[in-house]
């Protein structure tokens, strides 16, 4: 994830501290650091550490910058991120599209992404040192991000692309893949199971039968899972003899 290093995220002129803090913790959490300053009104501050809430790492090696101009000088790409679709010369992305174009960057670009002030967002000129205008969709009745929150989005969607070492769907545990045999096998099991506890036909087992293919070829099943429906099979083989005996 060599990219990410290369990627900064460069606040404008930012007037609450806890802000600041609060971009940093959103950046940390996302596997981000490069966090430039334009003239923040206060900064350093004990509140921008506190909302930090352990990412006083990425605020102590932010870097202040007296203009824009300074903050992106050797940036190869640019984004600024607005609330407002303007009507300027700049494509317009939302933040997924944007990380996916950052991940076919090579890993020597320096990519910046800019945010303006919490009470104006970015001017029509700092928009013009953009490549490309970040819009995140909102709610058209009130649009309103707070500015460690566009933080966040942003870093989430650049985590997502570049980050996919964690399977969610498979972080408990390791089981073996199964094959077309094992599928196979399961199936003839529900039929004959089915079978003798008289809830199939044997005469018309298709449409049955079809459904509960494709029910457990949706299901993605592993092999413990697999395991424990033979076992329910078996069971209901037993009991469905017995209740045969019983009845003779």
């Amino acid at each position: 994830m060599a990219i990410l290093d290369k990627i900064r995220f460069v606040l404008i002129g930012t007037t609450h501290p806890g802000n600041i803090g609060g971009a940093a913790r959103a950046m940390k959490t996302m596997s981000l650091s490069k966090l430039h300053l334009v003239t923040p009104k206060n900064f350093p501050n004990a509140e921008a550490t506190a909302r930090a809430s352990g990412a006083d790492d990425v605020l102590e090696e932010a870097v202040v910058h007296n203009s824009l101009k300074s903050a992106i000088a050797d940036c190869h790409k640019i984004y600024g991120m607005s609330a407002r679709l303007r009507h300027l010369p700049l494509h317009v992305v939302n933040p997924r599209d944007a990380a996916l174009q950052i991940k076919q960057l090579d890993d020597e670009t320096n990519i910046a992404i800019i945010f303006g002030s919490e009470h104006s967002g970015l001017s029509n000129n700092e928009l013009d040192n953009c490549q490309y205008l970040i819009n995140i969709p909102t709610n058209t009745d009130y649009s309103s991000l707070n500015l460690a929150a566009a933080v966040q989005i942003c870093a989430y969607e650049l985590k997502m692309i570049f980050d996919s070492i964690t399977d969610v769907n498979n972080i408990s545990e390791t089981t073996d893949a199964l094959n077309a045999d094992d599928m196979e096998y399961l199936f003839d099991h529900f039929q004959q199971s089915l079978t003798s506890i008289g809830f199939l036909n044997p005469n018309n087992p298709k449409k049955l039968m079809r459904r509960l293919r494709r029910l457990f070829n949706r299901a993605d099943l592993d092999r413990n899972e697999l395991q424990i429906l033979h076992g329910i099979l078996r069971a209901a083989d037993i009991n469905g003899g017995r209740n045969n005996e019983n009845k003779s």
